[in-house]
């Protein structure tokens, strides 16, 4: 991958939570318009390399987005660059309704005349959030209260997307919609950072893949090629 063609790159980052290596030495690139998957068990690593990007949590190493470095940069600035989670739990607001959550993610933008087709564009992806716009969040289905994160996202109007697990919790039918979903937001023109451990139906729409272990990647290639890898597919993919 050329200098030129990288959106985001993270380079020998490192993240410890007190006296336990969470992230040891993580480098990796994204070029803009791909789905890259970070898939990897429980405790690989996933989550904090993602909350690293978005300023929640302290680290060491670089990540620069659009060229900028990101390491002293707050986390809501990095939203108005233009990276928007999804974070795993969804966090939304249970006391405020479906237009309301939507709403709050506009915060920072200037193109307010932008802002109603973006709602139109929401509503279309998720219809039943149009039917359900003036229903509390916390009344929501678990499946419903996903596409809203997903939904208050895109109304961020970001360039880059980070999903933390957004099949969790949910139906087979449920994940099977979400991940069709997260492809049409894709092919739209996000560029996309998806931390999954249903590494099937995640390397399946995905460019690119890195396998984490123990905070370490292990493994890298296309989405195709790591289906096709027999350690990932004894790990990961049912034998």
């Amino acid at each position: 991958m050329s200098a030129k063609e990288k959106l985001l790159s993270v380079s020998n980052l490192n993240v410890a939570y007190g006296n336990i290596n969470a992230v040891h030495g993580v480098s990796f690139d994204v070029a803009a318009g791909e789905i890259v998957a970070l898939i990897g068990a429980n405790g690989a690593g996933k989550s904090s390399i993602l909350r690293s990007i978005s300023g929640i949590i302290p680290y060491s190493g670089s990540i620069s987005y659009k060229g900028k470095d990101l390491k002293q940069t707050a986390a809501d600035f990095i939203v108005a660059l233009g990276i928007a989670q999804v974070p795993e739990g969804r966090g939304i607001f249970g006391n405020l309704t479906v237009m309301e959550n939507l709403k709050l993610a506009t915060w920072h933008r200037q193109d307010k005349e932008n802002i109603a087709r973006d709602f139109d564009r929401v509503f279309t992806l998720f219809p039943r959030l149009a039917e359900r716009k003036h229903q509390l969040g916390g009344m929501l289905s678990g499946g419903e209260q996903q596409m809203l994160a997903v939904g208050r996202a895109l109304m961020s109007d970001a360039d880059t997307l980070l999903l933390d697990e957004p099949s969790m919790g949910l139906s087979p039918v449920l994940v099977r919609e979400i991940f069709r979903i997260i492809a049409e937001i894709n092919k739209a023109g996000k560029t996309i950072l998806l931390v999954e451990q249903n590494a099937n139906m995640s390397l399946h729409i995905a460019q690119r893949g890195y396998v984490l272990e123990t905070g370490r990647i292990v493994l890298s290639g296309t989405g195709q090629e790591l289906m096709g890898n027999p350690r990932v597919k004894e790990a990961y993919l049912g034998g």
